[in-house]
């Protein structure tokens, strides 16, 4: 997938073959794009869920049901060493929006078996089977906190906007103080999926022949950041024309 910030720096390339080698990452947005997709698929079907479940336990509670006590806390049990498997396995392997929306799910079946499981108990010692229905509501309240979390950070992705532990302005400053860097403009940053952030920037050197120097250590230190994916164009240091002020009116040229 092109990138929108592409346009400012391509048209530059042919003139400094330094930079030819800050162009081709843009070409791998494609699968971030997937995977923040997916991301936002799991996180809207699990809000789904949720709302779902929340209506059915308002029904259960203004039209109580009986509970078999003993089934429920058997099944709950079963339930919750399974979810707890599948999340030590999710929790543990590489952590993208996608799994993070994959273990969302999970989670939400765990604290869904641990809320049966003590349902379960409190009906066959107390006979109270309205427990069921609220411990279902408290469930999907805590879900919902972490789907909207989940939700907020897919969508900054989907918008290519800024991660929230990185500033521009600090990025710039960064950037500004590696030797051999005049200044810094045009800089953007956004983010591509979970693991993946991309930075272009303009970068106004003292000498174009520092250039491959001042790129290397850009680079390390963008990474040491967590920017990986980086666009950087040279431009040269120029010097503003100074125009000598008109000789005043009244005084003799050569005057001092």
């Amino acid at each position: 997938m092109s990138d929108p910030h592409d346009h400012d720096h391509h048209d530059h390339a042919e003139h400094h073959p330094h930079d030819e080698h800050a162009h081709h990452h843009h070409a791998d947005g494609g699968p971030g794009r997937v995977e923040t997709l997916a991301a936002l698929c799991n996180v809207l079907f699990m809000v789904l869920v949720v709302v779902g479940i929340s209506v059915a336990a308002v029904g259960r509670i203004l039209e109580p049901a009986a509970v078999n006590g003993e089934a429920v806390t058997l099944v709950a049990a079963l339930g919750l060493l399974l979810n707890i498997a599948v999340a030590w396995l999710l929790m543990h392997g590489e952590q993208t929006m996608n799994t993070r929306g994959a273990l969302l799910h999970v989670l939400g079946d765990l604290l869904g078996s641990v809320a049966a499981l003590v349902s379960g108990a409190v009906v066959m010692w107390t006979g109270w089977t309205t427990i069921d229905p609220l411990l279902s509501m408290l469930i999907c309240a805590l879900m919902l906190v972490s789907s909207l979390r989940l939700l907020r950070e897919v969508l900054q992705a989907l918008m290519e906007g800024v991660p929230p532990s990185l500033s521009s302005e600090q990025i710039g400053r960064v950037l500004a103080g590696i030797a051999g860097v005049a200044s810094v403009h045009d800089l953007h940053i956004w983010i591509l999926s979970s693991r993946r952030v991309a930075l272009s920037a303009h970068l106004i050197v003292e000498s174009l022949e520092q250039w491959p120097t001042v790129l290397a250590a850009s680079r390390h230190t963008l990474a040491a950041q967590g920017i990986t994916h980086v666009t950087l164009q040279p431009e040269p240091l120029t010097y503003p024309v100074r125009w000598l002020p008109a000789p005043e009116k009244g005084r003799r040229q050569g005057s001092p």
